[in-house]
Protein backbone atom coordinates (compact mmCIF):
# COMPACT_ATOMS: atom_id res chain seq x y z
CA UNK A 1 0.00 0.00 0.00
CA UNK A 2 2.98 2.33 1.19
CA UNK A 3 4.52 1.88 -2.42
CA UNK A 4 1.28 2.61 -4.75
CA UNK A 5 0.83 6.07 -2.37
CA UNK A 6 4.14 6.60 -2.90
CA UNK A 7 4.04 5.94 -6.49
CA UNK A 8 0.95 8.38 -6.53
CA UNK A 9 2.33 11.03 -4.95
CA UNK A 10 5.23 10.50 -7.42
CA UNK A 11 3.07 10.70 -10.33
CA UNK A 12 1.89 13.71 -9.16
CA UNK A 13 5.00 16.03 -8.57
CA UNK A 14 5.92 14.94 -11.70
CA UNK A 15 2.72 15.52 -13.57
CA UNK A 16 3.24 19.41 -11.75
CA UNK A 17 6.66 19.50 -12.64
CA UNK A 18 6.17 18.81 -16.53
CA UNK A 19 3.13 20.98 -16.16
CA UNK A 20 5.06 23.76 -15.00
CA UNK A 21 7.94 23.43 -18.03
CA UNK A 22 5.87 23.27 -20.74
CA UNK A 23 3.71 26.68 -19.34
CA UNK A 24 4.11 29.32 -22.04
CA UNK A 25 6.18 32.36 -21.59
CA UNK A 26 5.42 33.79 -24.99
CA UNK A 27 6.61 37.27 -25.42
CA UNK A 28 4.65 38.90 -28.05
CA UNK A 29 7.38 42.15 -28.59
CA UNK A 30 10.76 39.97 -28.44
CA UNK A 31 9.19 37.85 -30.86
CA UNK A 32 7.69 40.42 -33.51
CA UNK A 33 11.24 42.14 -33.13
CA UNK A 34 13.05 38.90 -34.11
CA UNK A 35 10.61 38.45 -37.19
CA UNK A 36 9.74 35.02 -35.36
CA UNK A 37 7.05 33.17 -36.83
CA UNK A 38 4.04 31.39 -34.37
CA UNK A 39 6.49 28.41 -33.65
CA UNK A 40 9.75 30.98 -32.45
CA UNK A 41 11.10 30.48 -36.25
CA UNK A 42 12.20 32.11 -38.96
CA UNK A 43 14.55 31.59 -42.48
CA UNK A 44 18.75 31.99 -42.10
CA UNK A 45 20.96 31.20 -45.34
CA UNK A 46 23.65 28.70 -43.57
CA UNK A 47 26.76 28.86 -45.23
CA UNK A 48 29.78 25.78 -45.51
CA UNK A 49 33.13 27.36 -45.98
CA UNK A 50 35.37 24.79 -47.67
CA UNK A 51 38.99 25.47 -48.50
CA UNK A 52 39.09 27.25 -52.18
CA UNK A 53 41.00 26.96 -54.97
CA UNK A 54 43.48 29.48 -54.65
CA UNK A 55 46.86 27.41 -53.40
CA UNK A 56 49.32 30.09 -54.75
CA UNK A 57 48.58 32.97 -52.52
CA UNK A 58 52.09 33.75 -50.37
CA UNK A 59 51.81 33.44 -46.39
CA UNK A 60 51.74 37.30 -46.27
CA UNK A 61 49.21 37.56 -48.97
CA UNK A 62 46.87 35.04 -47.39
CA UNK A 63 47.82 36.96 -43.52
CA UNK A 64 46.30 40.06 -44.96
CA UNK A 65 42.93 38.80 -46.88
CA UNK A 66 42.23 36.48 -43.70
CA UNK A 67 42.39 39.76 -41.70
CA UNK A 68 40.05 41.21 -44.36
CA UNK A 69 37.86 38.27 -43.72
CA UNK A 70 37.79 39.02 -39.65
CA UNK A 71 37.08 42.89 -40.63
CA UNK A 72 34.37 41.88 -42.96
CA UNK A 73 32.77 39.00 -40.13
CA UNK A 74 33.17 41.95 -37.66
CA UNK A 75 31.12 44.34 -39.96
CA UNK A 76 28.53 42.09 -40.74
CA UNK A 77 27.66 41.44 -37.47
CA UNK A 78 27.32 44.93 -36.42
CA UNK A 79 25.22 45.43 -39.35
CA UNK A 80 22.94 42.30 -37.91
CA UNK A 81 23.90 40.12 -41.26
CA UNK A 82 25.15 37.91 -39.72
CA UNK A 83 24.35 35.61 -36.40
CA UNK A 84 26.74 33.27 -35.99
CA UNK A 85 30.05 32.76 -37.74
CA UNK A 86 33.31 30.31 -36.54
CA UNK A 87 35.85 28.18 -38.19
CA UNK A 88 36.21 24.41 -37.57
CA UNK A 89 38.47 22.67 -36.06
CA UNK A 90 41.27 21.00 -38.42
CA UNK A 91 39.49 18.01 -40.59
CA UNK A 92 39.85 15.86 -43.66
CA UNK A 93 37.05 17.38 -45.67
CA UNK A 94 38.32 20.74 -46.18
CA UNK A 95 35.70 22.36 -43.93
CA UNK A 96 37.06 25.98 -42.85
CA UNK A 97 33.78 27.27 -40.96
CA UNK A 98 30.25 28.72 -41.06
CA UNK A 99 28.07 31.72 -41.70
CA UNK A 100 24.65 31.90 -40.75
CA UNK A 101 22.98 34.63 -42.67
CA UNK A 102 20.10 36.56 -41.09
CA UNK A 103 18.48 36.88 -44.58
CA UNK A 104 15.95 34.83 -46.07
CA UNK A 105 17.26 34.10 -49.92
CA UNK A 106 19.94 32.59 -51.79
CA UNK A 107 20.23 36.08 -53.26
CA UNK A 108 20.70 38.10 -50.34
CA UNK A 109 23.70 35.89 -48.58
CA UNK A 110 25.42 35.87 -51.96
CA UNK A 111 26.01 39.69 -52.08
CA UNK A 112 26.96 39.25 -48.19
CA UNK A 113 29.63 36.15 -49.24
CA UNK A 114 30.55 38.60 -52.46
CA UNK A 115 32.16 41.10 -49.35
CA UNK A 116 34.35 38.71 -47.81
CA UNK A 117 38.21 39.31 -49.08
CA UNK A 118 39.27 35.58 -48.89
CA UNK A 119 36.15 33.90 -50.63
CA UNK A 120 37.12 37.21 -53.55
CA UNK A 121 40.60 35.21 -53.67
CA UNK A 122 39.49 31.84 -53.99
CA UNK A 123 41.01 31.61 -50.56
CA UNK A 124 37.78 29.86 -49.48
CA UNK A 125 34.81 28.91 -51.48
CA UNK A 126 30.80 29.41 -49.88
CA UNK A 127 28.39 26.73 -50.18
CA UNK A 128 24.99 28.24 -49.51
CA UNK A 129 21.62 26.31 -48.23
CA UNK A 130 18.33 28.06 -47.03
CA UNK A 131 17.82 27.05 -43.19
CA UNK A 132 14.76 27.40 -40.60
CA UNK A 133 15.92 28.22 -36.95
CA UNK A 134 14.60 29.35 -33.81
CA UNK A 135 14.93 33.55 -34.17
CA UNK A 136 16.34 33.62 -30.97
CA UNK A 137 19.86 33.04 -32.31
CA UNK A 138 20.06 36.86 -33.62
CA UNK A 139 20.58 37.38 -29.75
CA UNK A 140 23.98 35.34 -29.88
CA UNK A 141 26.40 38.01 -30.33
CA UNK A 142 24.29 39.86 -27.46
CA UNK A 143 25.07 37.60 -24.99
CA UNK A 144 28.74 36.80 -27.02
CA UNK A 145 29.86 40.18 -26.13
CA UNK A 146 28.74 39.69 -22.27
CA UNK A 147 31.16 36.66 -21.43
CA UNK A 148 33.56 37.34 -24.23
CA UNK A 149 36.61 39.09 -22.33
CA UNK A 150 38.97 39.32 -25.33
CA UNK A 151 37.43 40.99 -28.44
CA UNK A 152 38.69 39.48 -32.17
Amino acid sequence: MKKIILSAVFLCITAIGISQETESKYDENLAKSLNADERGMKKYVFCLLKTGTNTTASKEETQKLFEGHMSNINKLAKEGKLVVAGPFMKNDRNYRGIYVFNVETIEEAKTLVATDPAIQAKLLEAELTPWYATAALQETLKIHEKISKKKI
